[in-house]
């Protein structure tokens, strides 16, 4: 007879995302006469960048013919992609990453969820508090986060890293020793950022104790200030405790193409073995790899054209995340975030819940945003607000909000 793996049976509802989908679709087939404007899921708005179009066309006219037609990509990734990848986000900013420690996936979501694939259920996870619901959710589904306290909404065998507004929302190095830690800067949901040197702190930690970093650094390409980190390879020793997760989601709009990558690093060892070798197997075995075409629209995004493009997108949200902080702030909200990251994380007012505020902002302004204690029992009374919309859409849903 067949069994369930009852570890999804453990996971508390739905995915954060979903839910807050289902309420909206909801509420829009109840009030099919309101406008409502969307700051919720993090997905961008503005079409392909030029360079990338071009990119993809020139590429789908290849698989047309039989000469230049391609099947199954290599499991790495295509070295066209790779190489470019290893130069323009390592090389070029003093990072030791070769190509052949780069794997082409389909989006840091994924990898985020299969990394963890490679480590013994043993291992005890750290994650900030709030958090990105996958680092949890797919522990969860493996069976290795223990059982699930509905009144603290925390799991047992997982260590939480509050961050709060006392450290900046910025988690500390905790009490007891993980083996798996998840960081992600800047961050989601609060926007958050850190100096190299408090990175280097963590990576000499995990050095120290012989703890993984599990590096999410999928919002790199919003950093405006000098010295915040756009990779943990900047940081002394991290090749020997770090795994790094990257996008091409909101650099370079993909959230629908799809395509990001994972370092692995050759000199990351555990008992002798590289993890090097562990993720090419699993990845091999488990993944038959980005389209060719995809991955042609990932080497456009690293040229010149392409390079000036998405630098002015990334603008556009950034002008969209600075409208959005300063209308709340007048409007007398506590908030952060929003200057080297697309979110900004907000304080609830009064004594209103994280849901009661995204019910109450859904009613009462037609807005939606993503309510905190989604990510994490520290979010309770706080809500993420991201800066994906059209520039209109945020200046009337920010208004919107003020005039409440």
């Amino acid at each position: 007879m067949a069994k369930l793996n009852d570890n999804y049976l453990k996971l508390p509802g739905s995915y954060l995302f979903s839910t807050v989908a289902r309420k909206v679709r909801e509420y829009q087939e109840a009030h099919p006469d309101k406008k409502v404007i969307k700051l919720s899921i993090g997905d961008v708005t503005q079409p392909l960048a030029p360079a990338i179009i071009e990119s993809l066309h020139a590429a789908v006219d290849e698989m047309g013919k039989a000469e230049t037609f391609r099947g199954y990509a290599p499991d790495l990734g295509y070295e066209f992609l790779r190489d470019v990848i290893a130069k323009k986000d390592y090389q070029e900013r003093g990072c030791n990453v070769s190509a052949d420690e780069i794997f082409v996936s389909d989006g840091a979501k994924s990898d985020a969820a299969n990394i963890q694939e490679i480590f013994s259920l043993d291992n005890k996870i750290a994650v900030g508090d709030p958090v990105y619901p996958v680092y949890v959710d797919s522990n969860v589904m493996a069976g290795r986060t223990g059982t699930y306290d509905k009144v603290k909404e925390t799991w047992s065998d997982v260590i939480y890293m509050p961050c709060l507004a006392e450290n900046n929302f910025v988690p500390e190095i905790p009490k007891e020793i993980p083996d798996l830690i998840y960081l992600c800067f800047p961050n989601n949901p609060t926007g958050a950022t850190i100096k190299k040197a408090q990175l280097q702190e963590w990576v000499d930690y995990a050095n120290k104790v012989g703890a993984v970093i599990i590096y999410d650094a999928a919002y790199e390409a919003y950093i405006s200030e000098e010295g915040v980190p756009h990779s943990i390879y900047e940081c002394e020793g991290a090749r020997t405790c770090a795994i790094e997760l990257r996008s091409f989601s909101k650099n370079a709009g993909f959230t629908g193409v799809r395509l990001g990558f994972t370092v692995v690093p050759k000199d990351l060892k555990i008992d002798g073995t590289p993890l090097h070798g562990l993720w090419a197997r699993r990845h091999g075995t488990k993944y038959n790899g980005a389209p060719y075409i995809i991955q042609r629209a990932g080497e456009a995004v690293y040229s010149e054209a392409g390079q000036a493009q998405l630098k002015a997108q990334v603008a556009y949200y950034m002008k969209n995340a600075k409208y959005i902080y300063n209308g709340l702030k007048e409007a007398g909200y506590t908030v952060s975030g929003g200057v080297n990251a697309p979110y900004v994380w907000l304080r609830t007012p009064g004594n209103m819940t994280s849901w009661e505020f995204f019910d109450y902002l859904l009613d009462k302004a037609n807005v939606v945003g993503t309510p905190g204690s989604g990510f994490g029992p520290s979010g309770e009374h706080y809500f993420r607000v991201n800066a994906f919309g059209s520039y209109e859409n945020t200046v009337e849903a920010i208004d919107r909000i003020k005039a409440l």
